[in-house]
């Protein structure tokens, strides 16, 4: 019995060991990612958003959410476009992020999650995106960071855009490479589910 007990005692140690390096590895990216970006305290929570369609058919938008580094499931949010009317990503983007703002405005009384908003926004895309975004936040009074996450050929994550238009490369830096990677693999997958399911 006494054994017993000494192993679960060392598995804790080491699930807590594990998830401690993990954490660390995480904000140490975030730490990275502002640094990179030139902001003075690193995003710890950041929402990433994409745009999901076939020829105009079912167009979808999808928000999730990253807390310290880490996938906020319960917070992520799904959007069917509703004053768009065929494949128009600018304008899709434009309005779920006009929404989300305006419920934030809403919800603040309430206390509920979706009442908080994020330190930083990316859009999946480049600078037509980002002006989508900014437009959202003009149209609600409410101005929050915004950068795109640029794909290369192959549809993997390569760069970012910020909100001037500059793009910077990544590839140099493994953490933020993997944390944006992560970020927008998941905002993309997130997207892509919802649409099929309303197919």
């Amino acid at each position: 019995q006494a054994r017993l007990v000494e192993m679960a005692l060392k598995n804790c140690a080491q699930t807590l060991s594990h998830e401690t390096d993990k954490t660390g590895r995480e904000i140490a990216a975030l730490d990275e990612l502002a640094k990179t970006l030139g902001m003075e305290t690193p995003p710890s929570y950041i929402e990433a958003y994409d745009i999901s369609n076939i020829q105009g058919f079912y167009s979808v938008g999808a928000m999730v959410v990253f807390e310290n580094g880490r996938a906020k499931n319960s917070d992520y949010r799904k959007f069917k476009i509703k004053t768009v009317i065929g494949a128009n990503d600018f304008a899709s983007m434009e309005e779920v992020i006009t929404r989300r703002l305006m419920h934030s405005m809403k919800e603040e009384k309430l206390g509920s999650s979706f009442a908080r908003l994020p330190d930083m926004i990316f859009v999946d895309g480049g600078k037509t995106q980002i002006t989508a975004a900014q437009n959202a936040m003009q149209n609600v009074g409410i101005y929050i960071p915004v950068c795109g996450m640029v794909k290369d050929d192959r549809h993997r994550t390569r760069a970012l855009v910020t909100a001037a238009g500059q793009e910077i490369a990544i590839d140099s830096q493994p953490a933020v490479f993997a944390l944006i990677g992560t970020v927008q693999e998941e905002v993309h997958r997130f997207a892509i589910s919802y649409h099929r399911q309303l197919r």
